[in-house]
C-alpha cells in the first residue's frame, strides 16, 4: 500500500477512535471524565492551531500580480512590506542595465519579492498537505514565507552591479590606494538583507513590541528567518533556527543544495514576461511533484522522476537568461560604466573623504545609510553640478546619449582556465603585430579592453542535474539522483563556458574623432580580433 494511502487509512482509525473516546466521555455522568474531555479538546485544540495552515481568521491582503494572479498575503507580511527598508525596493530595477536594451523590462525587485513570498507559501502547503508527518506548523508557514519576502533587501543600484561590479572593485581600490579596508570580503547582498530585515524588525517592535507575537512567532524564529535567507550551505548541521529534521525548509527560498528554489522560479517567468523570451519552464506543473524524503540522512525536497527532463528545462532556462539579456554584450557594457561613475562618484575612495561626494561603499556598514542608496542615486549625479562629480555626470550622460564603446568581437575559449590577464597580454601582442590596411589608422591596445563572461548552468561546470534527488511513483519514500538512461541522450556533456570580448573604448581626448575615422579603426581592430582568435589559446 502506498505511504499517502497508509497515512490517511492511519487517520481515519484515529478520527473513529477519537469520535468513539468523544460519545463514551459525553454520554458519562461522572463530572471527571466530562472535565477530562474538555481538557482533551483543549490540547486537540492546540495541536490543531499549531499544525494548521489556516488563516482565514486573519485580514489577508490580496495583490494582483501579472504572473502569479491574485497573491494572499498575511498581515504580518504586509506590515513588513509598509516599512521605507522594503519600499525602497519599488526603486531597485531587477535587471540592472538590461533594462537599457530590453525596453520592457523596467520591473524592480519589491514585485519580485512579492511573488518569492507567494511561492514559497504554496511550496510549503503543498508538503503540508501531502506529507502531514512532516509536521509542518503555521510558524513554519509563516518564516518561510518572510524569508522568501525579505531575502532580496540587501540589493543596492542596479542589483547585481552593486555586490558583483562596485563593492569589489572599491575593495581593490582601497587597497591599491592606502586607504582603510573595512569591507568584509566577499560581501554579498545576502549579508545586506539580514541587516536590514534587523532594522526592519527593530522599527517593527518600537511601534508594537508584541508585533510578533501576536503572530505566533519568537525571538527563535527571527534567527530561522534570517538564515533561510542565507541558506543552509555547510553538510554539518550548525543552524539554531529549527532542528535537522525540518532541513527540507532551507531549501525553499535560497537552496545552496542544488539551486532549485523559488526565487528562480518567481525571476525565471517574470524576467521572461518582461523580457519577451520564451520560458520553457513550468513551475506550476514541478510544484505539484515536490516531496520531501530522506537522502543520506538528511531530509531533501525531491520530485518526481518523470519531472527530470522539466527540471533541466529550468537550468537550461538560467543559461538562455544569462546567455540572452543577463550578458548581454551591450547591457553588460552599460553595466561596467555604471559601476565606474559609482566608484568616481564614491567619498569613501577619496582621501578626505569630500563632503560633495556621495556616501556609496560606505553605506554597507548601517542600515539606515544603506536604506537612501537606491537607483534614484544616478539621477543624484547627473543633476548636480559639483566639479568632484563631473567625471560621473560624464559617464552617465553617455549612456544617456548613447555614446558607448563599440563592440568588436566575441569568442568561446576552449581553453580551461585562461585568466582575463593573460588574454589581455596576448591581446596587446596581437595587435602590436597587426598590420593595419589603411595607413591612417593605428591601433592602441588600451583603446581596446577585454571582457571575460562565464555562462552556466548554476553550478560551474558541474551537472546540476546531478545534485537533485527523484522518487519513483512506486516508491515515493525513497530518492536518488536520476539515472543517466532515465535521460534524453540529447542533453549536453559540458555546461559551462567562458566567452571574450573585446570593446574599442574612446578616450575623453578621442571624443571628437570623426565617425568615418571611428568605424575605419572598429573594422581593423575586428580583423585583428578574427586573426587573434585564430592564433591564440585555440579560440574559434
Amino acid at each position: 500500500m502506498p505511504r499517502s494511502e497508509q497515512t490517511r487509512k492511519t487517520l481515519s482509525d484515529y478520527r473513529k477512535s477519537l469520535q468513539d473516546l468523544k460519545k463514551s466521555y459525553e454520554a458519562s455522568e461522572e463530572p471527571e471524565k466530562q472535565q477530562l474531555w474538555e481538557i482533551i479538546k483543549d490540547e486537540l485544540q492546540d495541536i490543531l492551531k499549531k499544525y494548521s495552515l489556516d488563516f482565514s481568521k486573519e485580514q489577508m491582503k490580496i495583490f494582483n500580480d501579472p504572473i502569479h494572479g491574485h497573491m494572499e498575503m498575511n498581515p504580518l507580511l504586509v506590515k513588513i512590506i509598509d516599512t521605507p527598508q522594503f519600499q525602497r525596493l519599488r526603486h531597485i530595477k531587477q535587471l540592472g542595465g538590461t533594462y537599457l536594451v530590453y525596453p520592457g523590462a523596467s520591473h524592480n525587485r519589491f514585485e519580485h519579492s512579492l511573488g518569492v513570498a507567494y511561492l514559497a507559501g504554496r511550496l510549503v502547503k503543498v508538503l503540508h498537505d501531502n506529507q502531514p508527518e512532516l509536521k509542518i506548523t503555521k510558524k513554519d508557514f509563516l518564516c518561510v514565507q518572510i524569508a522568501g519576502l525579505c531575502h532580496d533587501l540587501g540589493h543596492g543600484p542596479f542589483s547585481h552591479v552593486f555586490d558583483g561590479l562596485v563593492i569589489p572593485e572599491a575593495k581593490k581600490m582601497k587597497r591599491l590606494r592606502g586607504l582603510p579596508d573595512d569591507i568584509p570580503e566577499k560581501w554579498k547582498h545576502e549579508q545586506m538583507s539580514v541587516l536590514m530585515f534587523d532594522d526592519i524588525m527593530k522599527s517593527l517592535k518600537a511601534q508594537n513590541e508584541d508585533v510578533l507575537k501576536e503572530h505566533g512567532l519568537d525571538d527563535k524564529d527571527v534567527i530561522f528567518i534570517k538564515e533561510l535567507i542565507e541558506g543552509a550551505k555547510t553538510s554539518e548541521w550548525t543552524y539554531k533556527g529549527r532542528d535537522e529534521d525540518k532541513s527540507f525548509l532551507y531549501e525553499i527560498v535560497a537552496n545552496k543544495q542544488n539551486g532549485i528554489d523559488v526565487d528562480k522560479w518567481d525571476y525565471f517567468a517574470r524576467d521572461c514576461h518582461h523580457l519577451g523570451i520564451q520560458n520553457s519552464f513550468d513551475h506550476q506543473r514541478l510544484l505539484k511533484f515536490a516531496r520531501v524524503c530522506e537522502v543520506n540522512g538528511r531530509k531533501h525536497i525531491c520530485f518526481r522522476d518523470k519531472e527530470a527532463d522539466n527540471v533541466y528545462d529550468m537550468f537550461r532556462t538560467r543559461y538562455t537568461l544569462h546567455r540572452q539579456a543577463y550578458q548581454h554584450k551591450i547591457a553588460n557594457i552599460i553595466e561596467d560604466m555604471h559601476a565606474e561613475a559609482l566608484l568616481l562618484a564614491d567619498r569613501d575612495l577619496h582621501e578626505g573623504k569630500p563632503e560633495d561626494l556621495l556616501k556609496i561603499s560606505e553605506a554597507i556598514k548601517t542600515a539606515e545609510d544603506y536604506s537612501k542608496l537606491t537607483d534614484k542615486i544616478f539621477e543624484q549625479i547627473l543633476s548636480s553640478t559639483v566639479d568632484n562629480l563631473k567625471k560621473s555626470r560624464n559617464i552617465l550622460d553617455k549612456i544617456i546619449r548613447r555614446k558607448l564603446p563599440k563592440f568588436v568581437g566575441e569568442a568561446r575559449l576552449t581553453k580551461k582556465n585562461t585568466s582575463k590577464e593573460e588574454l589581455t597580454e596576448t591581446w596587446k601582442t596581437a595587435i602590436k603585430k597587426y598590420k593595419t590596411t589603411d595607413l591612417t589608422v593605428s591601433l592602441n591596445a588600451e583603446d581596446f579592453p577585454v571582457y571575460v563572461v562565464d555562462l552556466d548552468h548554476g553550478m560551474k561546470d558541474k551537472n546540476p542535474i546531478e545534485f537533485v534527488y527523484f522518487y519513483s511513483k512506486r516508491k515515493p519514500n525513497e530518492a536518488s539522483v536520476i539515472k543517466d538512461y532515465q535521460l534524453s541522450s540529447f542533453l549536453p556533456n559540458k555546461f559551462n563556458e567562458e566567452l571574450v570580448r573585446v570593446y574599442y573604448k574612446q578616450s575623453d581626448d578621442q571624443a571628437a574623432e570623426d565617425k568615418k575615422k571611428e568605424k575605419k579603426k572598429v573594422e581593423e581592430a575586428e580583423e585583428c580580433f578574427q586573426i587573434w582568435c585564430a592564433d591564440n589559446f585555440g579560440l574559434k
